[in-house]
This record gives structure tokens, C-alpha cells and sequence, in this order.
């Protein structure tokens, strides 16, 4: 499995796109968000609360993490690794850049973790970014909250009897995702490159893109088996059924939009005209609006129409 994702991640080229990230919004009091503690595999465990799901591997040499949740969350999420190990938290990896996802890079960091990521992350973390579908700006993270450690294409980790294989997606959700294949306890936590059930960010001011997006579920589709055990970046954990699920939904929205697209309507127009209705009860609650997936993929498509 191991190489011939690598492999096939090599030779996939996509080219650059664009659309937004997390819409979660910081609530005003942390005090009520619980983090959850789900057991995926020996030695593996998945937390959840506010903000992108957190993949743990605890042991012997001590505890990473995949992604860090919200800043104000991160004594919580250090609570929640403490029922698991009393070692300290040594590695944390960012998936992706946006915020609810790396908040806790600065405290783990001052704490003693490595924090590691794609060297994209690092340049998107370094300065101002835009989010369109949002309308928003992205300020600049802090120097401390900075990965220390950046890769291009794969990274291994040899830890708690498991090898970690850090690999880099081609450009999808952004253009610095990273998954995580827990090689023994054969896991895989794929970031936003996976909504288990909702619709997603797709970040298009930033590398990502519908197309993008599908090719990445393609990709990992064809490396995951009928027993892995699969931690999203946003909704319950997952399995191979689930992601297939997302990748077909990502197929039909797609086709929906591109047929309005190719009309020559305009995004406010396609938005208006609600090109995923018969998707909506399913994957439009809780996670994006439905009007902003479909503005985001339509924002997509017209431009790549041009």
C-alpha cells in the first residue's frame, strides 16, 4: 500500500485552483465544547470538538498528533491526551493551513512538539491569505506557530511501533494537504481532504478545487481497504463506504453545477437556481449551507470555463 500510494501521488499532477476553508467560527465560550475520545485502533484514537477532527498515536516514544483544533481548546485537547498517556506530546502535524486546524501550533509548540507540515502550509501560515467564498482575510500566524519541520512529497515517522507515512495530496481542498496512513494499525486521517457526510470546504483562493477534490478521493480510494479505518477532517469516523459516499456526492454536485455553468449562468445565478437540492438533505446539515458549496464549486467552474 505504502508504495504504491507514494507512487501514484508522484505522477498525479492537478493543476493550481481556488476556493474556501473551515467555516467553523469560534464559539464565545470554550468552556462548553467537550473533546470526545473515540478508540479507532491499538495505539491510534480520534478527538473531536470544535473545529477539525484530532488524530492521536499514543505510546512508548511519546504522543503525536494530527492537527491541534482551536488555540483556546488546546488545554482540553492536552486533558484528553492525558486518559490515553502521560507522555508528552512531541509531534504535531498540520494537515492544512487553516485555522481551525492549526490553532494549537503556537502552545504545543512552546510545550516541546515538532510541529510538521507541508512547506506550503508554512508559506500560506507566513502571510496575509484570502478566503473568497468568505469574503474574509486570514491574518498572518505568529513566528512560534510557524512549522518547524516542512516536507514536499512523503515523510515518515517511526514511532509507537507504527510507521506514520506523511504523504502530500496534490492540490484539492488546498494546496498543501497532507493524510496520514497508520501503517499498522492501518488508519488513515485525510484533513479536509474528507467531510464524513457534510459538504466541504473547498478553498479555491488557496489551491483547492472541485476537481482537485474528486481526484484526491479517487487517489485514496484506490489505496484504502474494506477494514481501514478512516479519520475525516470534519463529521464521524469513517470507513471506505463513507468516503466512497463523499467522492460520488462530489461527482454529482460537480456534473450539476458544470451543466448550469456551461449555459453561461452566472455563480449568482447557478446559486439561486440550487443545482444540489436532491443532495442537501443529506450532506447540507450541519457542515457548509448548501448555497455556499454550490457557490464555491460554481466559482470554481466558471473561472475554469474562461
Amino acid at each position: 500500500m505504502r508504495r504504491a500510494l507514494v507512487a501514484l501521488v508522484l505522477v498525479v499532477s492537478l493543476p493550481p485552483a481556488a476556493a474556501p476553508p473551515s467555516r467553523a467560527q469560534q464559539p464565545t465560550d470554550w468552556s462548553k465544547v467537550e473533546i470526545k475520545t473515540e478508540k479507532v485502533a491499538d495505539g491510534v484514537w480520534m478527538l473531536s470538538g470544535r473545529g477539525g477532527n484530532i488524530a492521536v498515536s499514543a505510546g512508548a516514544d511519546g504522543v503525536f498528533l494530527g492537527d491541534g483544533e482551536f488555540a483556546p481548546l488546546t488545554e482540553r485537547i492536552v486533558a484528553a491526551v492525558r486518559t490515553l498517556s502521560d507522555q508528552p506530546v512531541r509531534w504535531l502535524l498540520d494537515t492544512h493551513w487553516h485555522g481551525d486546524h492549526v490553532g494549537s501550533n503556537e502552545n504545543l509548540a512552546r510545550a516541546g512538539a515538532l510541529v510538521i507540515a507541508h512547506e506550503n502550509v508554512r508559506e500560506r501560515m507566513s502571510h496575509e491569505e484570502y478566503i473568497a467564498s468568505f469574503d474574509r482575510k486570514v491574518p498572518a500566524s505568529p513566528a512560534a506557530a510557524l512549522p518547524r519541520l516542512t516536507f514536499r512529497d512523503t515523510l515518515a515517522l517511526h514511532v509507537n511501533g507504527d510507521t506514520l507515512l506523511i504523504v502530500h495530496i496534490p492540490p484539492a481542498h488546498t494546496d498543501g494537504d497532507a493524510v496520514v496512513w497508520f501503517e499498522r494499525a492501518d488508519v488513515l486521517q485525510t484533513g479536509d481532504l474528507f467531510f464524513n457526510g457534510l459538504y466541504p470546504v473547498i478553498d479555491i483562493s488557496n489551491g483547492g478545487s472541485i476537481d482537485g477534490m474528486i481526484r484526491a478521493s479517487d487517489l485514496l480510494l484506490a489505496r484504502v481497504g474494506p477494514s481501514t479505518r478512516i479519520i475525516p477532517g470534519h463529521g464521524p469516523l469513517g470507513d471506505r463506504a463513507a468516503l466512497q459516499r463523499f467522492h460520488d456526492m462530489l461527482v454529482h454536485a460537480r456534473a450539476e453545477v458544470w451543466a448550469m455553468v456551461d449555459k453561461g449562468m452566472t455563480v449568482d445565478a447557478i446559486v439561486a437556481a440550487k443545482p444540489t437540492a436532491d443532495l442537501d438533505a443529506v450532506w447540507g446539515q450541519g457542515g457548509m449551507p448548501p448555497e455556499v458549496f454550490d457557490k464555491e464549486v460554481a466559482m470554481d467552474l466558471v473561472r475554469l470555463r474562461r
